[in-house]
């Protein structure tokens, strides 16, 4: 980073600390993206002048309120829920809802800034936002789920709507949860329409939905190489993960002609120098935790208790897991064994050390939002459906999603290609190219 855009970040954190001390991470969601964009808002003189950056920064506003419902002994619980509308500059409010013990106000506002950057990347009307409660389903009955979904959903469907705020799902909301507040927000507007996506699909769901962030994934892979003259053919690969993104990214990797070497839980990885087969596949997603590490003979698989699969000598990394699971050793690890390419899957999987030490190497870096936004992309393209009382079918989703994923690629690697030494800068292409978009909505709607 250069020491005016060093001096220009310094100065916006400042201001914004001053006014929110105790949103640390917010404030590092802020300052991690005004390192790439501080210079070109400064100068242009119009984006400068209307501090388009810091407008960004600032949501729209914050919805807080209270989730009072009865558990299954008919005792009173009580949970705390937000919705952080950031910014709607470019279409309806649009980002997931977690349910999670651990979410906070201050870690909500930090991935609603970051959704509207990846929105804006997709070129589909959408603004960004983020919500959710510090509601905890695990261990929860099916009756205990229900009775906090519809009393979630009647203190939030005050302030969401088809073409207002159209909330996906998040950590601990799949699609059944999103199937009761889509029939609670139903009740409460005496209409039916697509207030949420990633619903079922016999209540105005999409096809593919469950499989296009992984999809989504491989395909700006894919054009990452062929950007460069390669082709995923025969390229060995590693992911980390055997959840919904990283299986769904592997068979879809499996089917372009990619070698998929490695999966991974907390508990290890699971290692096929041959690839994994399309049975090896499906063994894996039905696989128990007690099942899981001693995979039959027949699928070529070994399981490496404690292990990453980083160390396996991959061509490609795709990390699908979890937020900074590859740190500076698993970095060096991926560089000894020949890594030239890396996308991630899940969002910010690499510490700060890691990525200074795969940018100093060379390793090619996708950053997740711009390579793994194949599912707020599909959430856009329920919402077409929805609006239109259509359902697509599974190839005409997937062929608008590799068109959409495409065009973010080129996009962001022209951007990249600007604010680097030929190579793209995938990472400040991805923030400047989104935050130029934003921009110009600032500018073209009027500053004020």
């Amino acid at each position: 980073m250069t020491d005016r855009a060093t001096a220009l970040t310094r100065t916006l954190i400042d201001d914004l600390r001053a006014r929110s001390a105790d949103d640390a991470p917010w404030l590092d969601a802020v300052e991690s993206l005004a390192h790439d964009v501080l210079t070109v808002e400064k100068a242009d003189a119009d984006f400068a002048a209307a501090r388009v950056l810091e407008r960004l920064a600032e949501p729209d506003r914050v919805i807080a309120f209270r989730v009072t419902w009865r558990d299954d002994v008919g005792a009173v619980q009580i949970n705390r829920g937000w919705r952080v509308q950031q910014s709607n500059l470019l279409g309806p409010y649009k980002g997931g809802l977690r349910w999670h013990p651990d979410t906070t106000l201050p870690v909500l506002k930090s991935l609603a800034f970051e959704q509207v950057f990846k929105n804006a990347l997709t070129g589909l009307p959408l603004g960004g936002a983020k919500g959710g409660a510090d509601f905890d389903p695990r261990g929860r009955s099916a009756g205990e789920i229900e009775r906090f979904a519809r009393a979630f959903m009647a203190e939030l469907a005050h302030h969401i709507g088809p073409d207002r705020d159209v909330p996906a799902g998040d950590m601990g909301v799949g699609g059944r949860e999103l199937g009761l507040m889509s029939r609670a927000w139903m009740i409460h507007a005496r209409a039916w329409g697509g207030a949420l996506t990633g619903k079922p699909l016999c209540i105005g769901g999409s096809l593919l939905r469950a499989e296009a962030t992984g999809y989504g994934l491989v395909f700006f892979l894919c054009a990452m190489l062929a950007a460069v003259g390669e082709e995923i053919e025969g390229k060995r690969i590693a992911l980390s993960g055997r959840g919904n993104v990283a299986l769904h990214a592997a068979r879809k990797a499996r089917a372009l002609g990619g070698r998929v070497i490695a999966l991974s839980a907390r508990a290890g990885v699971w290692h096929a120098p041959d690839g994994f087969s399309h049975e090896a596949l499906d063994w894996l997603a039905e696989a128990t935790d007690d099942t899981a590490a001693n995979p039959p003979a027949r699928l070529g698989l070994t399981f490496h208790a404690g292990r990453k699969p980083w160390d396996l000598e991959p061509e490609i990394a795709l990390p699908c897991a979890t937020q900074n699971e590859i740190d500076a050793g698993d970095a060096r690890a991926l560089i000894d064994g020949g890594c030239c390419y890396l996308a991630e899957g899940a969002n910010m999987p690499l510490t700060a050390e890691a990525e200074a030490v795969l940018k100093r190497a060379g390793i090619v870096l996708a950053p997740g939002k711009a390579a793994n936004a194949g599912g707020v992309a599909v959430s856009g393209l329920e919402m077409r459906q929805n609006a239109g009382f259509a359902q697509w079918s599974a190839a005409r989703v997937e062929q608008e999603l590799r068109e959409i994923i495409c065009a973010i690629h080129d996009r962001v690697a022209e951007e990249g290609r600007s604010a680097g030494n030929g190579a793209p800068d995938y990472r400040k292409g991805a923030n400047r190219a989104a935050y130029r978009c934003l921009a110009q909505a600032v500018i073209e709607g009027g500053a004020l």
